[in-house]
Formats: C-alpha cells, sequence, structure tokens
C-alpha cells in the first residue's frame, strides 16, 4: 500500500511515512493509492471480535508493519480502558441502531483511533530510524484534544501541544483537557474558533523554514488530527464492525444494503464509512449530518463550498467548523484522482474562501445526503429520543437522528435498516442534555451530572466522576494570531 498526496503526485511513501509526517510535503493530504477490497464472506467476518477485525482491516492499509507489530499496536489500544467488552456496542432501536463509539477513556469517538496512534507511531518512528523527538500538533474543536492528549501522555520521544478555542468547548471537554497529567503535554486556549487554530496548525506544518529550524534543535512535527492518515485508517473498522453487528444479531441479512448517518465537521468520521463502502461494504446512502455551521449541507447539495458566512457556537461544538478538512480527500477521489483540481481548489479556499467543483464531481457526490439541524431542533431531538426510544443521547447524536428523520421524510426511505454514529457519552454535554430532558439546569456542571444520572438511570462513567477531583494543569491562553510563537516558546525555540 502506497500513500501520495491529494494535491500533487510523485512524493509516494510508505504507511509509517505517511502517519510520521502527517501532511504532505505540498501542504495536501495523504491518501491511500488504492482502496483494499473486503476479500473474504461478511458472514465469515462477522466471527471476529473487535480486534480480529481490526487486524484484518488494517493490515491492508499498514503493509509495512508486520503482523507482530499489528498486534502489539491493536492489543494496547483496545484494553480495559474501554468500559465495554464489545469495544463498539450497538444499541437498536427499531429501524435505528446507535453504534455507541463513546465507550473509550475520554467518552468520545476520537478514542477508537487516537488510542491506537501513539503505537502506530512508535513503532513507525522505530522503522524509520528516527532519533529526534516528535512533537504532536494539534487544533481540537473539543473532543480529539483530550483524546490525543491522553493517548500521548508520557510516550517516550514524543511531545504534544494542543489548541482549543477557550469559549468554544463544552465545560466538561475543557476540564478534561486541562486537567491533563504528563510532562510532555501542554494545553492552550486560544481567543479565536476551531478553524483559527486549524489553520495555524496547518501553516506550521507548511512553513517550510521553521520546520527546518526545529529540524536542527532536533523535533520533527506530527499530527493528530483528522488530517493523519493513522486517524483516519482505524476509523474504518468499526463501521464494518457495526454492519457485522446486525448481521450477527440478524437485523440484516448479509449483503443487504444499510445508510450510515455520522453527525460531522471535519468530515473525517464519515470518510471512514465512504473508504468502507469503496471497499465492499453494503452501503446504501452515507446521510451526512450538521449543525447550524451547516456548509458541509450546502456543499453536497449545491457542489459550492463557501466558508464567507458567519461562525456559529452550538451546543454541538464538536461539529463548530467552517474548513472541514478531509473533504479534499474526498474531493481527490470522486475527481478521478486529479491533483491538480484539489490544488486549485485549496488555493481558491485560500484566497477568496470559496470554490465550485464541476459537474463530474457534483454528480459523483451522489453517495452523499446532506442536511443540519437547528439549535431548537437539537434540544428537541433529545427529548423526543428519550421519550420515545427510552435512550439517552448527547447533542452531536441528536444531530444525526434528526437530519436522519429528515432524509425518511425527503427521500420515504423508511425501509432501510440504519446505522447512526454515536459520538459521544451524553455526560459529555450534561447542561446540554439535561436541559433538554428535563428544562431546570440552574447549576453547576458537575450538579447536573448527578442530576442526569438520577434521571435516567444510568451510571456516571468513572472518568467524570474522577474530573471534579483533578487538578487544573494548564492554564495557558494566546491570541489567536500568536499560536506560532506560542509553539516556539513551549519548546524553548
Amino acid at each position: 500500500m502506497i500513500y501520495g498526496s491529494t494535491r500533487s503526485e510523485n512524493k509516494d511513501v510508505k504507511s509509517s511515512e505517511a502517519i510520521i509526517k502527517g501532511i504532505a510535503h505540498d501542504g495536501g493530504l495523504y491518501i491511500p493509492l488504492n482502496i483494499p477490497k473486503i476479500d473474504r464472506e461478511l458472514g465469515e467476518l462477522k466471527k471476529l471480535d473487535y480486534k480480529e477485525l481490526a487486524f484484518y482491516i488494517l493490515k491492508k492499509y499498514l503493509t509495512d508493519f508486520d503482523d507482530q507489530e499489528l498486534i502489539d499496536c491493536i492489543n494496547n489500544a483496545y484494553d480495559d480502558k474501554f468500559d465495554n467488552y464489545d469495544i463498539v456496542p450497538v444499541e437498536n432501536r427499531g429501524t435505528v441502531n446507535f453504534m455507541e463509539l463513546y465507550h473509550g477513556p475520554t467518552l468520545a469517538f476520537k478514542d477508537m483511533a487516537l488510542t491506537i496512534l501513539p503505537h502506530f507511531m512508535k513503532t513507525a518512528a522505530k522503522k524509520l530510524d528516527i532519533n529526534k523527538e516528535i512533537v504532536i500538533l494539534t487544533a481540537t474543536s473539543g473532543d480529539t484534544g483530550k483524546a490525543a492528549l491522553e493517548g500521548f501522555a508520557n510516550v517516550t520521544g514524543v511531545r504534544i501541544i494542543v489548541f482549543y478555542p477557550k469559549d468554544g468547548v463544552s465545560e466538561i471537554q475543557k476540564r478534561q483537557m486541562i486537567t491533563q497529567k504528563g510532562e510532555n503535554t501542554h494545553v492552550v486556549g486560544i481567543d479565536g474558533n476551531f478553524d483559527d487554530a486549524q489553520n495555524a496548525v496547518k501553516e506550521i506544518f507548511g512553513d517550510r523554514d521553521f520546520n527546518n529550524r526545529l529540524n536542527d534543535k532536533g523535533y520533527i512535527f506530527s499530527s493528530a488530527n483528522s488530517i493523519n492518515i493513522g486517524r483516519l485508517v482505524p476509523q474504518i473498522v468499526y463501521y464494518i464492525y457495526g454492519y457485522l453487528n446486525l448481521l450477527n444479531k440478524n437485523e440484516i441479512k448479509e449483503k443487504e444494503k444499510i445508510n450510515i448517518v455520522v453527525p460531522t465537521g471535519n468530515f473525517g468520521n464519515i470518510l471512514a464509512a465512504y473508504y468502507a463502502k469503496m471497499m465492499g461494504l453494503p452501503i446504501n446512502k452515507l446521510i451526512c449530518a450538521s449543525n447550524e455551521n451547516k456548509i458541509l449541507t450546502d456543499f453536497i447539495n449545491t457542489g459550492i463550498y463557501d466558508i464567507n458566512r458567519e461562525f456559529k457556537t452550538t451546543v454541538s461544538p464538536s461539529m463548530d467548523i467552517l474548513i472541514s478538512s478531509n473533504l479534499e480527500r474526498l474531493l481527490y477521489h470522486i475527481s478521478m484522482n486529479n491533483y491538480d483540481k484539489i490544488k486549485s481548489f485549496m488555493e481558491d479556499l485560500k484566497n477568496n474562501g470559496v470554490y465550485e467543483v464541476d459537474e463530474s464531481i457534483k454528480h459523483n457526490l451522489k453517495d452523499f445526503y446532506g442536511a443540519f439541524a437547528t439549535e431548537q431542533e437539537t434540544y428537541e431531538t433529545i427529548k423526543n429520543v428519550y421519550e420515545e426510544l427510552s435512550y439517552v443521547i448527547d447533542p452531536h447524536t441528536a444531530v444525526a437522528y434528526n437530519v436522519y428523520k429528515k432524509y425518511i421524510k425527503q427521500t420515504e426511505d423508511n425501509n432501510t435498516k440504519t446505522l447512526i454514529a454515536s459520538t459521544a457519552s451524553p455526560f459529555k454535554f450534561t447542561r446540554t442534555v439535561y436541559t433538554a430532558i428535563d428544562g431546570k439546569s440552574d447549576y453547576d456542571d458537575f450538579r447536573l451530572i448527578d442530576m442526569l444520572a438520577e434521571k435516567t438511570s444510568i451510571d456516571v462513567p468513572k472518568s467524570i466522576l474522577e474530573l471534579k477531583k483533578k487538578e487544573i494543569l494548564h492554564k495557558n491562553t494566546c491570541k489567536r494570531n500568536n499560536i506560532k510563537n506560542t509553539v516556539e516558546k513551549i519548546l524553548g525555540l
């Protein structure tokens, strides 16, 4: 398996180098140049547990890792850090199935990839004989930050720096990050939004002079964001696992097509589902759910990507994004690998804040359905799902369910079994969830956690119970235009 850039030909690399570099030499993203196929019967694969399936899928993408290296990475990632034996349980509610991706240490779907990425990196660095300290530079809209910090804390030879919008994450998300232990961890709140942080991180990766100076000082940059192919590939596994779960429960027949609904901002999570479809998983429609920052909805429906709009801070903060980095990878694939087009689109986006794809690319978006949920609809959906389905969901999953209902109303596709990516524990967004269910939230977040548990008869996750007692260790903040200087200060440059 060889990886190339979305923006130019040649410079092809193996998976270990793509994982360490994070972003390609030309600012593009690494993509697999050939998508492997599922070459075993689904009826046979359904007998595998999560770790066995992960080995089967990851071996197709990380071909320069030997079997034992992959097995070690998988076993170190998917162990008792997860509070459910299945790793990814699926809750059935009629034709809808909620694939719970939040049973890891930070209670969000990011754990599925970020518990294994540090092990990929350690293995890759050894393979490439890298003796420099790897600096993980990451922007987060809430969940990636904590999951990355948890995964890389105290990993030898690695330092991690996380930037987050200090007024754009939930109180629980913020507390998870600023209490993170580990001598190699650094957390900085910025006065801007996620896009500001993400753009600054991308610029740093593309600054050759800065990277050369870093190299001279014994450092090498990499990323834990979903721009890193090592983040994206493990996410493919859980969509295939979710399908096999339905097969095992006789919810579907072998080769029966399902819909998959994903709440997404940076497009990485739904792109992994698209890769699963390209590998041969029977998927009917990929339903892309957005909040009021509905740039992906507009793009899917018009072919125009335009960031010249108001940025909104919502109750589903992990989706408060206007520049969806992983869309670049999709565009590469559906443009028939036309890197010149992709480079042109990205230049238009950088210079004018907008680009429009041609008719052939618009046609190739047919696998996707896009819609969005308003803030009011998000609250109403949490309440309705609780009352009608006896199930508690976080605001991101609520966005997904609301958009799924819109899809049914618009298409009358009532019969296709559907898998909804449930991306975070409701206890990460307690204020929103409790307000939606009960209407009262005049308490601090930790009191609301106890109240939500009492009202819904759901046990509070252990990591949340411990959070209130943890000492705040990271108090640094910076202006949005001062991120590079902050990195220099942290690294002592």
